[in-house]
């Protein structure tokens, strides 16, 4: 299932760079923000959700594409925070580093969260807590030994995932009720964006999505196109299956880490169902806990120097304390995270790919127009997003 950094691959999907390439990008997108998404599309409304959903991940399909031409236009290999000091100058670095930092322990720590909840919800036994230190332990082993989670594992893990969606979607076809996906609330159109953009953001998956595809650089815009798409595809039809099957009403009643959808369905829908579903999102943080934690060590490793067991010390800290003493909640993290790292990271990028276009150091596979109208606009538009949010909180 794991593997050493730099091992060489003889799966027969390690044959085919674009699947683990695509496997990669979906290891890192896929991940508790599907299992948050449900929840506020239900305050919001289906439509309203349905709506920024498609426009926020068509967004982040453009931004991918920005980051992966970065990525070909420059020599060394870097994470996020090295293009942006490369391009953008000391500045950029110190944001870029604020916005990977803030979205990942953000990341990690509602995955640590999710992990324990939906455990507990398959054992039906033992405080969540005792689970979320369980699953931390075996992901910290694994990075500290040196491994991480193969492209090959992601993209099976999410052939699992689409497979069990659409056993969900068929099972619970029946227990749909019309009225739960027409009601439109435009007091909280803007209440699923920070989960919607959380659950789409992969954009520090996409310096690994060039190692794993090396050396065909040429398939990054094809792996960046089709990873960054079968997101939104997944998360629409998962909304509106457990949105017509739960109801908003149904939501509120339960605890705040109990509105996390597979748990939800889990109490709502059939057991069996729900301990399935429940098993699938548990891989999925899991991988996607392994992917981000192993991002945020190579920022601190490739870009400040610093040595491995401080970078794991620094990566784990911060998440794990938040959530063992309950500092937050799994929908509120993930819905503060998306809006203002997520949000930050983007309009940064927007900036690195203009000047990377004129600064570069290679001739890119491929390149993109310069999008100076619509990059603009992305720019205002999530800097809103940010603020929305901020105010939200206050």
């Amino acid at each position: 299932m794991f593997k050493k950094r730099g091992a060489p691959e003889t799966s027969f999907l390690s044959q085919h760079k674009t699947l683990i390439g695509i496997g990669t990008l979906l290891g890192a997108i896929v991940g508790a923000g599907i299992l948050a998404i449900p929840y506020v599309i239900a305050q919001s409304g289906l439509l309203f959700g349905f709506i920024l959903t498609v426009i926020l991940g068509l967004s982040l399909l453009l931004v991918n594409l920005m980051a992966g031409e970065i990525i070909l236009r420059t020599k060394k290999q870097h994470q996020l925070t090295g293009y942006a000091e490369k391009y953008l100058g000391p500045w950029g670095k110190r944001l870029m580093m604020f916005s990977m930092i803030f979205s990942i322990y953000g990341a990690l720590t509602a995955y640590l969260i999710g992990l324990g909840e939906t455990v507990a919800a398959i054992f039906h036994w033992g405080h969540p807590l005792l689970y979320t230190a369980v699953c931390f332990l075996i992901g910290f082993f694994i990075i500290y030994r040196g491994v991480k989670a193969t492209g090959t594992v992601d993209f099976l893990l999410m052939g699992l995932l689409i497979f069990i969606i659409l056993i969900i979607t068929v099972v619970s076809y029946q227990n749909i009720t019309v009225d739960n996906l027409t009601t439109l609330n435009f007091a909280k159109f803007f209440a699923p964006y920070g989960v919607i953009l959380f659950a789409l953001m992969g954009l520090p998956a996409v310096p690994e999505v060039q190692e794993v595809i090396e050396p065909q650089k040429e398939k990054m815009k094809k792996v960046l196109i089709i990873g960054s798409l079968i997101p939104i595809f997944l998360y629409l039809l998962f909304a509106a299956v457990v949105v017509g099957v739960i109801g908003l009403d149904n939501f509120e009643v339960l605890e705040p880490n109990q509105r996390i959808a597979t748990v939800a369905l889990s109490i709502y829908s059939s057991p069996v169902l729900g301990i399935f579903a429940n098993l699938i999102a548990v891989l999925a943080m899991f991988t996607s806990f392994l992917t981000l934690g192993t991002a945020l060590i190579e920022m601190y490793e490739y870009d400040y120097a610093l040595r491995h067991s401080s970078a794991l010390i620094l990566t784990f800290f911060i998440p794990l304390t938040i959530t063992l003493f309950s500092l937050s909640t799994f929908i509120s993290i993930i819905a503060l995270t998306g809006a203002v790292a997520g949000g930050l990271q983007v309009i940064l990028i927007i900036f690195t790919f203009w000047k990377a276009r004129t600064q570069g150091e290679r001739v890119p596979e491929y390149s993109l127009p310069r999008h100076t109208f619509l990059g603009s606009l992305l720019i205002l538009l999530f800097s809103i997003g940010v603020a929305i949010e901020l105010l939200q909180i206050v």
